[in-house]
């Protein structure tokens, strides 16, 4: 797949809250296609110890307004010169990049998603809905606080959510969550903290659902070249820039 960099134009820099934005960003020509699950690489300017690209999963695409949008967190020196992007900025970026998730198969899709994991499943749900199926979207998060985005998602899915502190929905973990009991699920996609999608990977492996994961190792070069991403598979080590971010869990020494 064609990978291009472009100097893309913000316009619209949308404050979640104190942690989370999301960055809408226009290119000058056409976009290359590009898949849910694929990724960018960021150069972040003014930044007198960001040397690296930071890797940023891809939120949304709309071909009509030719824009990409990214969710980011703010955690770090690089993240936080993103934040104060204004509107008519220009950010430098390599993309697509890496795999995607592969094409839904049936009508009884579930997405899951925790924390910053949301981030490519709402582009997922997009594409999902887009060709007749209405997905089964299960977010969780620590409390109300972490629930972002949520309108966004209900266009596309059946929104189920689940916090940990039970300040809204269903309390527990998204693994504790009763869809997951009655109803029949034939492919589960899911993006998270590690812990949570290994748990939701044992789920899938029970169950006999294929499952596919995105990591979300550390990716600095996004071409597979300085090997800080690697992650054991069935076949030997693998650079998850170039063969992910996207696994089947089968894939994986989970």
């Amino acid at each position: 797949m064609k990978k291009v960099i472009h100097d893309l134009k913000v316009v619209k820099n949308k404050q979640l809250n104190e942690n989370h934005f999301i960055l809408e960003l226009k290119a000058s020509e056409p976009l290359p296609e590009i898949l849910p699950g694929q990724f960018v690489e960021v150069l972040v300017d003014n930044s007198k110890s960001t040397f690296l690209r930071r890797p940023i999963s891809i939120h949304d695409v709309d071909y009509n307004e030719n824009t990409i949008s990214l969710y980011i967190k703010n955690v770090g020196e690089g993240t936080n010169q993103l934040s104060y992007a204004e509107v008519d900025d220009y950010i430098n970026v390599v993309y697509p990049l890496g795999n995607g998730f592969s094409p839904a198969n049936s009508d009884k899709i579930l997405l899951i998603g925790g924390g910053c994991g949301v981030a490519p499943l709402l582009y997922l749900a997009k594409s999902i809905f887009e060709k007749g199926i209405t997905p089964t979207i299960l977010i969780g998060g620590r409390s109300k606080n972490d629930i972002l985005e949520l309108e966004q998602y209900q266009k596309y899915g059946n929104v189920l959510i689940t916090t940990e502190d039970g300040s809204f929905c269903e309390k527990g973990f998204v693994t504790n969550h009763p869809v997951l009991e009655s109803t029949s699920f034939t492919k589960i996609y899911t993006c998270g903290p590690e812990p949570m999608m290994k748990s939701v990977g044992r789920y899938a492996t029970s169950k006999g659902i294929e499952c596919e994961v995105s990591l979300e190792n550390m990716m600095a070069c996004g071409i597979g070249a300085c090997l800080c991403c690697v992650t054991p598979t069935q076949e030997g080590n693998k650079c998850v820039c170039t063969e992910g971010p996207v696994f089947n869990i089968k894939e994986l020494k989970w």
